[in-house]
């Protein structure tokens, strides 16, 4: 459950800590004075999109922070698989930051969250009911989601969906295969060609690469034959004049003659032969690679034939060796493909027959469930129905059979008849405002058993709802609450008085800011806040003796 909720520099609230209890929360205010702000606050916390705009005007960054306490097993599942433990005290505490340039920075006990993980462990802490959920109830398509999560079908539907899938794919192949036979051949011949045009070829991965290097040599053997010739000529000599080599041996051998003079040369003289002998070394790698870049001409040209050859078939195969080969192999499989095409098609017919019918079997099974949960569906509603102060409504669940589809063969559509002797008409055409509040009120509590999810918000789930409706709205709220956290955004005064905690939201004007104040209310402070609901700007004691009579009535004294 939602313990609180803190909030700073979100559009006019600079800074904003809100705390609930596990019953009813109730937020009440002036129009536009930032109730909305706050339920966008939560949705930013639960992952959401948001806008930088969101942002205080004059502030650098805007941030929520929410704390829960005692979780469900599906949150701690989803922390467990992240590696997030809870606190000391069992809390999760989490925050999302949104910066002017757009980037957003969650973290959950401390720990880093991409926004879409943050949605993923989010999605079962909060279930938020507002305005647009009343307009999703007009949508017959989603309809079926509601009988779903009553049915709890959800292991069936999956086993539905993998031969469906099947299906699909078996179909698609069969597509492929059944081509005119005039089409096959040219498809045929083509393949043929590319085939024999890679094989032919005899790729080797690597190749281009090590072509080139040679290339790249051959250009430039003779300016590097020159230089290494210049170079041995240094060294060793020619016949016109003496290298190193030979002036080196020269020099040791007049040095020998002082050396019986003066034996200290001994060394230098030593030292002179083994340079020469070093020398002697060096002078066999350059003739080595001298006789290395004695090339034939007619390499060079295979040279430049097999690399205009790579680059032929890469324009055509592929940027390398390796995705030429698989070219080569996709194409393999294609030509086989089609030679065996005849063969396949009769196998896909034969697998078909076996998948509809288990498809079939599965359709019927997946029907009947739903008939069932639709059924149970539509009394429970009708009993909500009833204590929400419209009890000669007729609620039906309408089953249509369909083609095949993603979920099944069943189109469901629910049926409305809100006067006795009316027969029962789509929702979306006779439904008011108010009658869509309620109905969604009772499918959302007829659901209620089968989530986890512990905090509900309703974000004014009284539009257009009056009177006795609003007073059993307001019952039914406080129901509800009994079993989970219930947040709800109102402007009646009958659902503000069920409340075990109500919060004020007020907007005050200071050195030219706008500022949203969030404070709990006392009783005192509750009568004055609904007796204003009640009657407008000035309270009389008519009005407030019958906000106190409606939060006595509610057990709130």
């Amino acid at each position: 459950m939602l313990q609180s909720l803190k909030i700073e520099n979100i559009a006019i609230i600079e800074s904003a800590t809100i705390d609930f209890d596990a019953g009813l929360n109730v937020m009440t205010g002036e129009t536009g004075a930032g109730k909305s702000i706050i339920i966008d606050s939560i949705n930013a916390i639960l992952g959401d999109r948001t806008s930088r705009e969101l942002i205080r005007t004059g502030a650098e960054r805007a941030k929520v922070s929410a704390v829960f306490f005692d979780v469900n097993q599906s949150t701690k599942s989803k922390l467990e698989k992240n590696a997030i433990a809870l606190q000391d005290d069992g809390c999760l505490i989490l925050q999302r930051t949104i910066a002017p340039d757009g980037r957003n920075i969650c973290t959950a006990n401390g720990e880093p969250l991409t926004v879409g993980m943050l949605k993923d462990l989010a999605g079962d802490l909060i279930n938020i009911h507002g305005q647009h959920d009343n307009q999703a109830l007009l949508q017959s398509e989603g309809h079926l989601q509601f009988i779903d999560a009553l049915a709890e079908n959800e292991e069936l539907l999956q086993a539905y969906s993998r031969l469906y899938d099947k299906k699909k794919e078996l179909e698609k192949e069969e597509l492929e295969i059944s081509t005119d036979e005039a089409q096959k051949a040219r498809l045929l011949d083509l393949l043929n060609f590319q085939i024999t045009e890679l094989e032919e070829a005899t790729l080797i991965p690597g190749e281009q690469e090590e072509l080139k290097q040679k290339q790249n040599l051959f250009r430039n053997a003779e300016k590097m034959t020159q230089n290494l010739n210049q170079a041995l000529h240094l060294i060793a000599g020619h016949d016109e004049h003496e290298g190193a080599m030979q002036q080196l041996a020269i020099s040791a051998a007049n040095l020998e003659k002082v050396a019986e003079y003066y034996p200290e040369l001994d060394k230098t003289t030593e030292s002179l032969h083994e340079l020469n002998f070093s020398l002697e070394e060096h002078t066999d790698s350059i003739r080595s690679i001298l006789g290395l870049l004695d090339f034939n001409p007619k390499d060079y040209e295979l040279i430049e034939e097999r690399l205009d050859l790579i680059y032929r078939l890469s324009r055509k195969y592929g940027d390398s060796e390796e995705e030429m080969l698989k070219f080569l192999d996709d194409a393999l499989q294609q030509r086989e493909k089609i030679i065996f095409s005849d063969q396949r098609l009769k196998e896909i017919k034969s697998e078909l027959l076996v998948i509809e019918k288990k498809l079939e079997e599965k359709s019927n099974k997946l029907s009947a469930v739903r008939k069932a949960a639709g059924l149970d569906f539509s009394n429970k509603v009708k009993e909500e129905l009833a204590f929400l102060d419209m009890p000669n409504v007729s609620f039906e669940v309408d089953f249509q059979s369909v083609d095949y589809t993603p979920k099944g063969r069943d189109k469901v559509e629910f049926l409305i008849s809100a006067n006795i002797g009316q027969a029962p008409k789509p929702l979306a055409k006779i439904a008011s405002g108010g009658e869509l509040s309620r109905i969604m009120l009772a499918i959302k509590n007829v659901l209620a058993s089968k989530d986890e999810i512990d905090t509900l918000i309703f974000d004014e789930v009284d539009a257009g709802v009056s009177g006795r409706a609003a007073q059993k709205v307001a019952l039914k709220l406080r129901q509800v609450s009994k079993g989970r956290q219930v947040i709800c955004v109102t402007h009646l005064a009958q659902i503000a008085a069920q409340a075990g905690n109500h919060l004020l939201i007020s907007k005050a004007v200071s050195d030219n800011k706008t500022y949203t104040k969030v404070k709990p209310l006392d009783f005192e402070g509750r009568k004055k806040e609904i007796a204003r609901i009640i009657g407008g700007i000035n309270l009389t004691e008519i009005q407030l003796k019958s906000a106190e009579e409606l939060l006595r009535e509610a057990g709130n004294k």
